[in-house]
């Protein structure tokens, strides 16, 4: 469309008009591609989350030992890593209109993949292909953060950051609710229809962006790791939200196990208790606008000091047996971690935006790192010490990253 063209100043490569928009004009970013980059993100990240809750199905129709069932969600989290770190650097070299529909055709075909596969081996390839090619979302956002102007680019990152947090946080119980009443290969299945039509419409509308690289990809592997080395304020976002997910992770991999012991939930159930979880994503525009504002500092300390007491209320709710207020905790705390999150892509994306692919690609790839030994931690913590103890550990999380945010220097 004519009316979709990319912000000035961003150098763009020769495409015929029928097969990519024009670049966008200065001024706000339209509203309609603002939802739609919401709406991509949200069902391009829920194939990442989709097995999570679908563990127990799809083993016993692939014939997977029960003690390797939990590969079926590790693959995919392991492409979905790999992909952060080799991938979505791309942004900063390739044109990312093209990137994104590439990205967003893997993700198809590996759906089919996973749909098509009867036994475990082809599954486990299609998975990890499912992993990589799902971050076309940590592409999308770093686009986002170039196509909007700079006084208005943390509520655009909020909204987009909502559909796509709405994605992780509806996967589950979707994929529960899809599994009970068609099996689990209807929810790859409608995943696949639908990211086909996203991909058709990406084609149509997506404006482009040629990055000006000027060095080979080897090199921006490597410059990945000196931006990590020499950037304090990527390290403290990276290390403030990677530990918080740490804690998310932990809260989310224990908390099943816990609505089934102490409440006796059943599957539908237990999907509900997330569906509630979801509400917490709804703080994502808001803690966009706060950033925005200059409260970003504010926002931060706020969000640890509420995932810390979140957690701690969990506690106490669990024990009593008070399903009302632990829901509400748990609303609570997702909202804090998710608030955390916007307002740390929102700074790391203002560091440098020639590097804005890059950036994403180590933030991302270290939260990733950190909520994978949140996931380890979940099961155990439960197992061995009850909730109690898996609330104490996930806040003792928050505590220990509240005292590094406290030595953080203060900025004009």
């Amino acid at each position: 469309m004519s009316t979709l063209r990319q912000r000035a100043g961003a150098a763009v490569v020769s495409l015929p008009p029928e097969t990519a928009p024009e670049p966008l004009p200065p001024g706000p970013l339209p509203s309609g591609l603002v939802a739609l980059f919401a709406l991509v993100c949200g069902a391009t990240i829920a194939n990442v989350y989709y097995a999570q809750s679908l563990v127990g199905p799809i083993a016993h129709s692939l014939g997977v030992p029960e003690n390797l069932a939990g590969t079926i969600v590790t693959l995919t989290q392991l492409g979905f890593g790999a992909g952060l770190f080799f991938v979505v650097c791309l942004g900063d070299l390739i044109e990312n209109r093209r990137l994104i529909l590439v990205t967003t055709g893997g993700v198809v075909l590996s759906l089919i993949g996973v749909v098509a596969s009867r036994t475990a081996t082809p599954f486990f390839i299609a998975s990890f292909a499912l992993g990589v090619s799902s971050v076309g979302a940590q592409i999308l956002l770093p686009l986002a953060a170039h196509l909007a102007p700079e006084k208005i680019r943390g509520r655009v990152i909020g909204n987009i950051m909502g559909g796509l947090l709405a994605g992780i946080m509806l996967s589950r119980p979707l994929a529960s609710f899809l599994t009970a009443h068609f099996g689990w290969r209807a929810v790859f299945m409608v995943s696949a229809v639908l990211m086909l039509a996203i991909m058709a419409l990406l084609f149509r509308i997506l404006p482009r962006r040629q990055p000006r690289p000027g060095i080979g990809y080897g090199a921006l592997i490597k410059s990945m790791l000196h931006l990590l080395a020499t950037s304090p304020t990527l390290r403290r976002r990276a290390a403030y939200q990677g530990t918080l997910f740490a804690a998310f992770n932990l809260f989310w991999t224990a908390a099943p196990l816990m609505l089934h012991d102490r409440f006796g939930f059943g599957q539908d159930a237990i999907a509900l208790f997330a569906l509630a979880g979801a509400g917490g994503a709804l703080i994502a525009p808001l803690a966009g606008r706060l950033a925005d504002w200059g409260f970003t500092r504010a926002t931060t300390g706020g969000a640890m000091v509420c995932a810390i007491a979140g957690l701690l209320v969990t506690g106490w709710a669990t024990a009593a047996g008070a399903l009302t207020v632990l829901t509400l905790a748990t609303i609570v705390f997702d909202a804090a971690i998710q608030a955390n999150h916007i307002v740390g892509q929102r700074t790391v994306y203002g560091i440098s935006a020639e590097a804005r692919g890059r950036l994403n690609a180590v933030y991302m790839t270290c939260i990733f790192l950190c909520g994978a030994v949140g996931s380890s931690l979940g099961s155990l913590t439960y197992v061995d010490g009850g909730w109690w103890s898996t609330a104490l550990v996930a806040a003792g999380l928050g505590g220990m990253i509240l005292v590094v945010f406290a030595t953080e220097p203060r900025r004009a």
